[in-house]
């Protein structure tokens, strides 16, 4: 009988000296809902640039420009006196208004008002705060933007559903230099 439980409790600890084995996931995520956004978003983007070159094509009255942002303008009224582009933390007052790529008005001028902003420290939709980095004071321009410029795949939670690329005409009415800028100048 001894020699039984020797024998049994040799086997347990030589079975018992095994080495731990690694606990495996039960799922194993491969990358692929990674790369079917990627390549949605690029289909995506791809269709809207499309739409907007349309637009550009019918609209022989006007020379639009692309920005290295990824959108295109033309101006309404340009300013060839005035060389100050603004510059980060300068004072702004501009006016602007949003509006679907069929020109229909989401929001006018008269219901966003004068707007104060200070370049690159608030809050405005991405287009917009690269937009008004190149508009001198008393400049006017229109700007078409693909949805991922604009309020992209959540909207603005109110009249702008999400994925909708936005036409606007935006202004500026006044330039405050913020001092270092004003030092730059000289």
């Amino acid at each position: 009988m001894k020699r039984s439980v020797i024998a049994l409790l040799l086997i347990l600890a030589v079975a018992s000296c095994k080495q731990p084995e690694p606990r495996r996931p039960v799922k194993v995520k491969s990358g692929s809902f990674f790369t079917e956004t990627v390549e949605r978003n690029r289909k995506i983007l791809a269709s809207e640039e499309a739409l907007i070159r349309h637009i550009i094509e019918k609209d022989t009255a006007n020379s639009y420009e692309q920005s290295a942002s990824g959108f295109w303008f033309h101006y309404q009224k340009k300013n060839d006196t005035a060389r100050y582009l603004p510059r980060p933390e300068d004072g702004l007052l501009l006016s602007y208004n949003v509006m679907t790529m069929a020109n229909d008005t989401i929001y006018t001028e008269e219901e966003i008002g004068l707007v104060p902003y200070i370049v690159d420290k608030q809050q405005l939709f991405p287009g917009l705060r690269y937009a008004v980095k190149l508009l001198k004071e008393g400049e006017r321009a229109t700007f078409l933007f693909p949805s991922s410029l604009g309020y992209g795949y959540h909207g603005d939670n109110n009249k702008i559903a999400p994925l909708t690329p936005l036409r606007s005409t935006v202004e500026i009415h006044e330039i405050k230099k913020q001092q270092g800028s004003i030092n730059q100048n000289k």
